[in-house]
């Protein structure tokens, strides 16, 4: 798990039934500390704690491989504590796809994946593709989310912000392409009464190279009218607190 081992607890990241248990300090950190997100539901200390989606990705990713398409669907929140495997699947379906579900010991589904093509086990190439992925990702909220809310009149609840990972994936033409980053194409923000739909498209790059696309789905609940200046409260607190947060750091 190489750099992943800080996130996870060390009697347990490695056992014999591929047991992990993930504590709110450890997923705290690697959300701020990797990801760059500072959501507060991944606070320690949160009523709502949630681990990040992106670090049961990054779990993922260095346990399965990089495959040249691949696809994590989210299914369900996970708190802090809670024993989740990792499955270890073999047979590929019929459409030659590789399947592996993430859940907790009492079976139930907190992530779904799907894989296919050509695979690199290249510690540093996944390294590398994972950091690059959770830092874009941690940064959706607020640089990418509020312009788009604000474009659709709408925004999240400031008392209750709720916003939800649903899905990501992606197509890589190089699997071997060195020093993979993320470059953002295009985002949209899709509304239905209370809820919204975002979209972000992303190209990987190796270099000046394209040499992959990919997307992120999120859901936003409980959409009220925009309002500027209690948008603008909520944005600014969030930036303080984080700045506040890496000053300690």
């Amino acid at each position: 798990m190489n750099f992943l081992v800080a996130y996870l607890h060390s009697d347990s990241s490695q056992n014999t039934n591929n047991q992990i248990m993930i504590s709110a300090d450890q997923a705290c950190r690697f959300a701020k500390h990797v990801a760059g997100d500072f959501n507060p539901i991944h606070d320690a200390d949160s009523k709502r704690f949630c681990v990040p989606g992106d670090l049961l990705f990054a779990i993922a990713l260095n346990r399965y491989g990089l495959h040249s398409s691949m696809e994590f669907s989210f299914l369900e929140m996970l708190g802090a504590d809670v024993p989740i495997i990792y499955s270890d699947n073999s047979g590929l379906s019929a459409d030659n796809k590789l399947h592996q579900d993430v859940s907790t010991e009492k079976g139930k589904k907190i992530l779904s994946i799907e894989m296919a093509g050509d695979k690199d086990s290249d510690t540093e190439t996944i390294e590398n593709l994972t950091k690059s992925y959770v830092r874009f990702s941690g940064q959706n909220f607020p640089h990418i989310l509020v312009p788009l809310m604000k474009e659709q009149g709408v925004m999240i609840n400031p008392a209750r912000p709720l916003i939800i990972y649903k899905s990501m994936s992606f197509e890589l033409d190089d699997v071997h392409a060195k020093n993979i980053t993320l470059r953002l194409d295009k985002s949209s923000l899709d509304v239905q009464g209370k809820r919204g739909n975002g979209l972000f498209s992303f190209s990987l790059m190796s270099g000046d190279k394209v040499v992959g696309k990919g997307q992120k789905n999120l859901i936003l609940s409980g959409l009220r009218p925009y309002d500027e200046d209690v948008m603008t409260q909520v944005t600014d607190e969030f930036l303080v607190n984080r700045d506040k947060y890496l000053a300690r750091s």
